[in-house]
């Protein structure tokens, strides 16, 4: 069973949570990010087309989606960390075949081990906060980690163009094994165990009635499903925007890095303002002005992209906002959909993230299928957009939040 936070102190402080937590949910978009301005050098190096280099991003997203599913379980089961240790040394193993990669297909194979890998540390660093925090607390975490989550990904952009032009691709895989083995060392000496072992959590039977009870569960559903919208439209900008400002733009490896700043400060900017304004109004309260900047976003995208070229501005300016909208909903939706699962924090975790990743995943093959990066950007992230914005408005409409019965979700302001 869970450890009970309720009963005794917390095994972990909020800061110690946060830090752990972002560090473990880090190392997928980091591992995103780094790559991403590599992707038309891969092209050349390989001889192959666009299409299979998106490819290998598609089916890091897909193992990231799929895999979530089982290791939450798993974690649920066997313990947080001994399954966010084995998950990592999957990661780590797969950032190195990449290294040696002799080919594309070879390529492509160790990019979906590598988001096998990385998928423990997204759900298990949910699951981490739910078995130890709720309601305030946890909204709270889940913002910090968000905050110090932005820092990351902020950076690899600029830092895999660097190590591009410095050294090469194949580096960028090196600097990713280093990443996996430092999370996996945290894990070993930093993150205590908050779960007891039960893998009567991992049978078939039971494992199918969580997932079960999951989907069938409106406030889960209603509340992954706009989280879906927001980070899912991130990720699944990563297979588009690479092509669009270093193809079409013109900019270099090392100027895509600095010009993916505006998305992550947006997102860390938006994640930040959430965060002062929860001193004071109540989380579910303020989330809904970033519904209206992700609209604004979308509308901007959908006509820019077919009114003229693409520049610079006018296509990171709607990411960045969207990316600032972003950060006003994905504490308090997180907070949202776990609190009602205390015993099965992992699964709903897995399940949660699989259908932000799987919206990723998802927007991702679309615009590969589309071909022009610039009519899909200007199509998919506007959809994506508008799901999140009435997936929110079906939880808003539940009876429990018309009442105000839901006091765990309803997260009310620091006094």
């Amino acid at each position: 069973m869970t450890i009970d936070a309720t009963q005794r102190p917390p095994l972990m402080s909020e800061r110690r949570v946060s830090l752990i937590g972002a560090m473990l949910a880090a190392i997928g978009p980091i591992s995103m990010a780094l790559y991403t301005p590599a992707m038309p050098e891969i092209v050349r190096a390989f001889g192959t087309t666009e299409a299979a280099v998106k490819m290998s991003l598609s089916l890091y997203f897909g193992g990231f989606a799929f895999a979530q599913l089982v290791c939450g379980p798993l974690s649920d089961g066997f313990g947080r960390r001994p399954v966010t240790v084995a998950f990592m040394a999957i990661y780590t193993l797969a950032s190195l075949a990449a290294v040696l990669a002799p080919n594309i297909e070879m390529l492509i194979a160790a990019r979906l081990a590598q988001g096998v890998g990385a998928a423990a540390g997204i759900a298990i660093s949910r699951a981490l906060v739910r078995d130890i925090f709720t309601g305030q607390q946890s909204a709270r975490v889940m913002n910090l980690i968000g905050i110090i989550l932005a820092i990351g990904p902020a950076l690899s952009p600029t830092v895999g163009g660097i190590i591009l032009d410095f050294f090469g691709w194949h580096e960028i895989f090196v600097a990713m094994a280093v990443a996996g083995m430092a999370v996996a060392s945290t894990a070993i000496f930093a993150m205590r165990e908050t779960v007891e072992r039960d893998l009567s959590r991992i049978r078939p039977v039971a494992l199918l009635k969580s997932y079960g009870a999951l989907l069938a569960n409106r406030q889960f559903m209603s509340a992954g499903l706009t989280n879906a919208g927001a980070p899912g439209a991130i990720y699944a900008l990563a297979t588009m925007l690479p092509f669009i400002l270093m193809e079409r733009v013109g900019l270099t490896p090392r100027q895509f890095g600095f010009a993916m700043l505006m998305q992550s400060l947006s997102f860390l900017t938006g994640s930040y303002v959430m965060r002062l304004c929860m001193r004071r109004w109540r989380a579910d309260a303020i989330m809904p002005a970033g519904l209206v900047l992700i609209t604004i976003a979308s509308v901007a995208l959908a006509v820019g992209m077919r009114m003229s070229e693409p520049t610079l501005l006018n296509v990171m300016l709607p990411v960045a906002l969207y990316a600032a909208g972003m950060g006003f909903v994905i504490s308090p939706m997180t907070t949202a959909a776990l609190s009602p699962f205390p015993e099965r924090a992992g699964a709903a975790s897995a399940l949660f993230g699989f259908l932000q990743m799987g919206a990723g995943l998802l927007g991702g093959t679309v615009a590969a299928a589309m071909g022009d990066p610039v009519t899909a950007i200007g199509t998919v992230i506007p959809a994506l957009g508008m799901i999140s914005v009435c997936s929110w408005l079906v939880w808003r409409s539940l009876p429990e939040h018309r009442t105000g019965k839901a006091r765990d979700v309803i997260i009310e302001p620091v006094e």
